[in-house]
C-alpha cells in the first residue's frame, strides 16, 4: 500500500514509544524478527530450527500478512529486526516517515510475476483488459517495469524506479489498471484479465511463478532482493550479525533451491 500520512504518523508515533529496547541489549535475549509467512517465515524457521544453536542465537520468529507493520513494530521496539522488504521498499519508509531503520543485507529475490487465469501469454491480452498492479510506490514502479521490458506499455523517461499509473504515457492496447494492496492481488486474478504479484503472495497463494507466471522479473542485476532490517541502535549488535550470516549461509541457499524450485532465488 502507499505510504499514506496515516502510516507516516504511526511509525513517527512508535518512534517515540521506545518500548522493548532495553531487552534487544541484552546479549542473551532472543531476537525477535518480523516476518511475511511466505517464504520469509520458512527461511527464518529453517534457520532457527537447525542453524541457530551454532552461533547460541535464539529466534523468535513473528509472522505479520501486510507490508506496514513490520516496520511499524520494528520502529517502537516490538521487534528487533524484520525479514521481508527490499531497500526501494525500505528508502520509501524512511523518506516518508524519518524512522532510524538499517539494511543489513540481502538474502533473497523473489522475481515478480505477472499471472493469468484467462490468458496463456500476454500477447493474449484485448484491447482493454484490466491489469492488476500494487498500489505501494515501490512495487507499482517494479510492476510497471515487468510490463514495460515486456512490450505492453512505456513510461515517461527518468520515471522508471518511481513510476505509478500517472507515468504510463503509451499504452497501446489501452490496459486499465487496478491498484489493489500487494497481498490482494492473487485474488484478484478472478476479476482480472492479468495481475502483477509479488513472490511471496503468489507462493502463499498456491501459484508456482516457475511455471504459471506469464512472464518473471529476470534475477540479473535485480535491486529487489529481500533483507535484514534492524533499528540504527540495534545495527552493530552481534546477533545480527550472526543472523545474517546464517541467512546468507550456503545451508540457507541450498535450502531455499530445494525448497521454492526456482520461486525464490537466494542471492
Amino acid at each position: 500500500m502507499r505510504i499514506r500520512a496515516a502510516l507516516v504518523a504511526l511509525l513517527l508515533t512508535a518512534a517515540g514509544c521506545g518500548s522493548g529496547t532495553t531487552a534487544a541489549t541484552d546479549p542473551s535475549a532472543p531476537l525477535k524478527v518480523g516476518v511475511s509467512p511466505t517464504p520469509h517465515g520458512e527461511i527464518l524457521k529453517h534457520v532457527a530450527d537447525t542453524l541457530a544453536a551454532e552461533k547460541g542465537l535464539k529466534i523468535e520468529v513473528v509472522e505479520f500478512t501486510d507490508y506496514v507493520q513490520p516496520n511499524t513494530a520494528l520502529v517502537d521496539g516490538s521487534l528487533d529486526a524484520n525479514y521481508f522488504q527490499t531497500v526501494p521498499y525500505l528508502d520509501t519508509v524512511k523518506q516518508s516517515s524519518g524512522a532510524a531503520l538499517e539494511w543489513i543485507g540481502p538474502v533473497h529475490l523473489e522475481p515478480l510475476g505477472v499471472y493469468s487465469t484467462k490468458h496463456e501469454k500476454l500477447t493474449d491480452l484485448p484491447e482493454g483488459a484490466k491489469v492488476g498492479v500494487a498500489n505501494d510506490a515501490t512495487n507499482e514502479a517494479r510492476g510497471l517495469k515487468l510490463l514495460q521490458a515486456n512490450g505492453l506499455i512505456k513510461v515517461k523517461a527518468g520515471t522508471e524506479e518511481t513510476a505509478t499509473i500517472r507515468d504510463v504515457e503509451d499504452n497501446p492496447k489501452k490496459l486499465e489498471f487496478v491498484e489493489l494492496e500487494a497481498a490482494q492481488l492473487p485474488r484478484s486474478l478472478e476479476d482480472t484479465d492479468a495481475s502483477v504479484v509479488n513472490g511471496n503472495y503468489a507462493i502463499d497463494a498456491g501459484l508456482k511463478p516457475a511455471s504459471d507466471a506469464l512472464v518473471l522479473e529476470k534475477a540479473e542485476g535485480n535491486p529487489n532482493a529481500n533483507g535484514l532490517v534492524t533499528r540504527a541502535e540495534l545495527k552493530g549488535d552481534k546477533r545480527i550479525g550472526d543472523l545474517l550470516a546464517l541467512l546468507q549461509s550456503q545451508q540457507v541457499k541450498d535450502y531455499i533451491n530445494q525448497k521454492f524450485a526456482g520461486a525464490v532465488l537466494p542471492v
